[in-house]
């Protein structure tokens, strides 16, 4: 079901994206508090031996070496970042504004996880429903961000929404294309007590939604 109109899927750069990300960008986009909470969740949220698929990735994954996992699957836009990500047993690059089919079998992923990446979909109701395709019975599509983004590549609907108005986006395109009602988790986003605070912490948004 579609969720977005025309003008909302349109950005400011509208140029092919695998060129901007041709580049490899081997940073972190997001501090250690965020990237720790986040390693947090995936050891209380993802079950040992499972089949892990993570999405519009880069060089680091943030999941927790001590897990078992039976497969992690990674993709993303750029070959030499994901080469670098030692955890993929394999990956493939895939331009999901081009094109939003999944070759992967229904039923064969147990998580799949999307980090930062949200915010640049033109077509999010597609992907989500290839998402629901994919995932095993019970599995689980953790989707995080916060307040940062390369913004000329990041649609309308998500530059002039505010952060709880990306929440609410999200979350309705999920309900609308095969999931449930998503946990949702919020951090390090309230009002600064001062400007160090304010510096130091990434706001941490989280919807981790089943089928």
């Amino acid at each position: 079901m579609e969720v977005l109109k025309n003008y909302q899927r349109k950005k400011l750069d509208e140029s092919n994206d695998e060129e901007f990300y041709s580049d490899p960008k081997f940073v972190y986009h997001l501090d250690a508090n965020f990237r720790q909470y986040l390693s947090n969740i995936y050891k209380k949220e993802i079950s040992d031996n499972s089949t892990v698929l993570d999405l519009m990735s880069s060089w680091d994954s943030y999941l927790p070496e001590e897990k078992k996992y039976k497969k992690v699957i990674g993709h993303g836009l750029n070959k030499q970042e994901l080469e670098k990500n030692k955890i993929f047993d394999n990956f493939w690059t895939q331009n999901f504004n081009l094109n939003q089919k999944i070759h992967l079998d229904n039923e064969s992923v147990d998580y799949c996880l999307m980090v930062a990446a949200w915010q640049y979909l033109q077509y999010p109701e597609n992907l989500t429903k290839e998402i629901s395709r994919i995932l095993s019975n019970h599995g689980k599509f953790i989707i995080s961000f916060s307040n940062r983004a390369f913004w000329h590549k990041a649609p309308n609907i998500w530059t002039s929404s505010t952060e709880e108005e990306r929440i609410k986006y999200v979350r309705k395109v999920l309900i609308s294309n095969g999931f449930n009602e998503p946990k949702i988790i919020k951090k390090f986003n309230e009002p600064a007590l001062n400007i160090f605070n304010f510096f130091s912490k990434d706001p941490f948004y989280c919807l981790i939604a089943t089928k």
